[in-house]
């Protein structure tokens, strides 16, 4: 689409019909939100939720985006004034939106005195995150990585971190030596207990540079958790020359996305916020049930459907889906979950499931199983593991459960045999190479990469999850997906 002037503001008022373009001054916007992990999902989800806020004259909430670790974004979005178009999917049928809500984009490993900067900037009252799991920096118990080398530097070098917690901290203390109010830090990844997680391990993080400075987070700086939910796939050269010939102008980072879009945020927050309940936000008093409910229902079964329809050669989630072995599995996953969920939250588990048949066959989406099988030794502990044990405790099945981290790690031991060398990655590869390379039989397999995610650790149980995942191994080594499945389902 070099042919056509790439997306401005100046450009607004010459894009096709029926394209929606931000309806207030932009000039008038000031930041009052940093967002730490500037991609596609935050880009189709919160953003939209404060355009929609900046819409309704709540000048003061402006994002500014930055990334932790390439210019990528900066790049694309910079030119074009920060603007990009959301295009919401379904079927044929699309819609077509300008968000205006990020005011700038700063890049952390090139610039972070810029960052510490905007996190101490007085206006700045939220700082909101979608790091993915990994970012976190976890050792397999759970608590902060402090091998880690980032994390490492940050206790040395406080004026140049490079992590979420060094940020996070570094802007803590500075805005408290200034006497400025502290900002909440808004969790929107998909943790159990989000906000409560990220403030242990920030905690723990600051009570290693100062402890004075470690009570005073944990005593005056909020930590809401939040549950997200929206597909948004990674954006494909495809999706940028479809998109830009919608508008008119060149977007150079569109994003593409589903109908369905959810936020429910604990209302806990120490220096105010948007008023997003009026645009669809649930503000509640406690976030659990629908983080279960998302984490247990959604994510798992995407998990499967992405290792599964990995093996199987499926190229997107509606592909792997459409699968009739696939769908029955995912069924019968949700009839072995349903049970875990509070039973007196209000939940409608039946309706929830329901819309997500149709979520998951949205062919207009093309979510990659490879992205959605990104990151395996991070995600499945609370997509998968813990719903196990809860069904082992109740003397219950979890004869579908464990068909998932089974297929998770067959699906990784073909990179580089049935599927391209890094077709999808995980922090853990070179533990996971070092296992695959020894030629183990499926039960020294699962109890090895068990080991080395820390899946189970410490549980009674630990030696049934084992057993029952490298028999499925063992069959989708042996027969391939196609029979496991059939014979797990007759």
């Amino acid at each position: 689409m070099s042919e056509i002037a790439r997306l401005s503001s100046s450009r607004l008022d010459t894009l096709r019909d029926g394209v929606r373009v931000p309806a207030y001054d932009r000039e008038a916007v000031r930041p009052g939100i940093v967002h730490l992990g500037v991609g596609a999902f935050h880009r189709g989800h919160q953003a939209v939720y404060v355009d929609d806020c900046l819409a309704a004259r709540e000048a003061e909430w402006g994002i500014v985006g930055a990334s932790l670790r390439n210019t990528d974004m900066r790049d694309a979005l910079v030119p074009q004034d920060c603007l990009y178009a959301i295009s919401v999917e379904d079927g044929e049928r699309a819609a077509v939106r300008i968000i205006g809500s990020i005011t700038s984009v700063l890049v952390a490993p090139e610039d972070p005195a810029a960052l510490l900067d905007a996190l101490t900037d007085p206006g700045v009252r939220i700082v909101t995150l979608t790091v993915t799991e990994k970012a976190y920096l976890r050792d397999v118990s759970g608590a902060l990585d402090f091998s880690h080398q980032d994390i490492a530097w940050d206790l040395t070098n406080p004026a140049q971190p490079r992590t979420v917690h060094g940020f996070i901290v570094e802007a803590v203390a500075r805005r408290r030596a200034a006497g400025t109010a502290p900002f909440t830090v808004l969790s929107c990844d998909n943790l159990p207990s989000n906000g409560a997680t990220l403030k242990r391990l920030v905690v723990e993080f600051a009570i290693r540079c100062d402890a004075g400075l470690g009570a005073f987070i944990e005593r005056e700086v909020a930590f809401p958790s939040s549950m997200v939910d929206r597909i948004v796939p990674a954006t494909t050269n495809e999706d940028r020359e479809r998109i830009s010939g919608a508008l008119g102008a060149r977007d150079a980072w569109p994003v593409k996305t589903e109908p369905f879009l959810q936020w429910v945020v604990e209302d806990n927050f120490s220096s105010g916020r948007p008023r997003w309940e009026k645009f669809g936000v649930e503000m509640v008093s406690d976030v659990a049930p629908y983080e279960d409910m998302k984490l247990r229902l959604l994510n798992g079964a995407h998990s499967a459907i992405a290792y599964l329809g990995l093996l199987m050669g499926k190229e997107t989630i509606a592909d792997s889906f459409a699968d009739p072995l696939v769908r029955e599995f995912v069924s019968r996953q949700w009839a072995e979950v349903i049970p875990t969920l509070p039973q007196d939250a209000g939940l409608d588990p039946a309706a929830y499931t329901h819309r997500l048949t149709n979520r998951f066959g949205n062919t207009a989406l093309r979510h990659r199983t490879a992205q959605v099988g990104m990151d395996g030794s991070q995600k499945l502990p609370q997509r998968v593991i813990v719903t196990s044990l809860e069904r082992l405790d109740e003397d219950a099945g979890i004869t579908h459960l464990m068909m998932v981290p089974a297929a998770w790690i067959a699906a990784a031991e073909q990179r580089g045999r049935s599927l391209p060398e890094g077709h999808f990655t995980d922090p853990l590869d070179s533990e996971l190479a070092a296992i695959f390379v020894a030629d183990l039989d499926a039960a020294g397999t699962v109890n090895a990469v068990f080991s080395a995610a820390g899946f189970a650790t410490g549980s009674p149980y630990r030696s049934e999850l084992v057993a029952i995942a490298a028999r499925y191994l063992d069959s989708l080594r042996r027969d391939g997906p196609q029979a496991t499945l059939s014979e797990l389902l007759s």
